[in-house]
């Protein structure tokens, strides 16, 4: 018996698909099909898949065409079935020419002819075309506008800046005066918010008002009172409100926060994380700062997301040390925040005018869990144990600091109607709130 193999991710399977298959199946006697699981279609940065691989699964199982269904899920693993079940024959699609001649060592290879002008990606960006309308004054807008040509169907709309000169020529050609922030929204389905914090809630509110789905670098709000406004304003627009978090997308820190929480390294007893950078002390030193961001907004939500989604956000007690540029200002050059939990502990120090070791240490009862800086965009940790023969290293490929899946999420959200956000709306509020006490100097001491 020949035994032929093929694999693919077959998102929203068409004919193209299924003429493949039938090709494929035609090579032998029996035909098996690996579909690739969604963590590995991360890792290798493929991007914007519709359905579940519960679905996908269903869907070639469907075809009648296989005889026997597998779940690629490493890198490598063609190898391994090709070995296991002893296949004769490995086809792909003609697009994939000469990729895979390295396994001419331990079967034939075949490239089929693809059914022309028809894809899974065409399908999806055809149907899901997304205009996203890009606000504030930030570098980052640069970067999101990049990622956003990865993402299928998702296409920037304009910018509405003050301050053009941070932008890339490709988006000053599309900026437009705040004056003009209404026309943006009109024509927009979504908007990505980095405006200054203080302006969080003027910009979000006009865009909900105007039935605009909002996707806000964290944190969305500077109060509680006016996160829990933008809250029911959404609701009642039937809009999504996301906060733009994109350490949370990273396919590392994901799977870091899942075996924390399995136990691995026992009882979780002290979060520590820290951040900071030096990028704008001289424009803080020279400007009026409107635009700038103190170092509790800049950094704090990213140091406070593993701390809140690995212990919660019900501390006992907070205390936020902060060091000020100016006596009577909120621009602060290093702040440290110390959360005290019934059975643990946690610690964060974020800075733009004091440098540190970038790092997150994440200590447990059996071990701890260390990730190097710059941990938020990281691609590797380590979890140690006292005896070092048996600690383990974690590899898992980073593709556009995490703002890619973090985009490709929020398209998701709203095509399904569904929030996806993997920042749920507690440590989204606990966030707020503690910036919320930064501004106000409450449970805060300056050093």
């Amino acid at each position: 018996m020949k035994k032929v193999i093929t694999y693919g991710t077959y998102d929203l399977l068409h004919y193209g698909h299924i003429r493949l298959l039938e090709r494929a199946k035609a090579l032998g006697d029996y035909l098996i099909v690996g579909v690739t699981a969604d963590s590995f279609d991360l890792a290798r940065g493929k991007l914007n898949v519709e359905q579940s691989l519960m679905e996908r699964l269903e869907a070639v199982r469907a075809t009648g065409i296989a005889d026997e269904i597998i779940v690629e899920e490493y890198e490598g693993q063609k190898i391994d079935d090709i070995r296991r079940y002893g296949v004769d024959i490995f086809a792909i699609g003609s697009d994939w020419q000469g990729k895979f001649d390295y396994l001419k060592e331990f079967c034939e290879v075949v490239y089929l002819d693809r059914t022309e002008g028809i894809s899974s990606s065409g399908l999806r960006s055809e149907h899901h075309a997304l205009r996203l309308g890009l606000i504030g004054e930030s570098p980052i807008l640069n970067k999101v506008e990049r990622e956003s040509r990865y993402v299928n169907g998702l296409h920037i709309s304009g910018v509405c800046t003050e301050d053009a000169a941070l932008l890339s020529d490709t988006l000053r050609q599309r900026v437009m005066p705040m004056s003009q922030l209404g026309d943006l929204i009109a024509k927009s389905d979504a908007v990505y918010v980095i405006s200054n914090p203080r302006k969080h809630y003027e910009h979000i509110r006009q865009a909900l008002s105007q039935g605009c789905h909002v996707l806000c670098e964290s944190p969305i709000a500077i109060t509680p009172e006016e996160q829990h406004a933008l809250r029911l304003l959404a609701a009642e627009k039937g809009c999504l409100l996301t906060d733009s978090l994109k350490t949370a997308y990273s396919t590392a820190y994901s799977r870091l926060v899942l075996l924390a929480k399995s136990g691995t390294i026992g009882d979780i007893v002290s979060v520590d994380a820290t951040c900071t950078s030096m990028a704008n002390m001289e424009a803080a030193e020279k400007s009026s700062r409107a635009h700038l961001w103190n170092s509790i907004s800049a950094w704090g939500p990213t140091a406070m997301l593993p701390i809140f989604q690995l212990l919660g956000t019900d501390y006992v007690s907070k205390t936020i040390a902060t060091h000020l540029l100016e006596a009577d200002g909120d621009f602060d050059t290093f702040t440290k925040v110390a959360f005290v939990y019934p059975h643990a502990v946690a610690s964060l120090k974020v800075g733009q005018g004091v440098k540190s070791e970038g790092s997150l240490v994440v200590s447990g009862t059996k071990g701890y869990i260390y990730v190097p800086a710059p941990w938020w965009k990281t691609d590797y940790f380590e979890v140690r144990y006292e005896n070092p023969a048996n600690n383990r290293r974690y590899f898992y490929q980073l593709d556009g600091e995490g703002l890619r899946y973090e985009l490709v999420s929020f398209m998701k959200a709203i095509q399904s109607g569904r929030q996806q956000s993997y920042v749920d709306a507690h440590t989204s509020d606990a966030i707020v709130a503690v910036v919320s006490d930064f501004y106000q100097k409450k449970d805060t001491v300056m050093i």
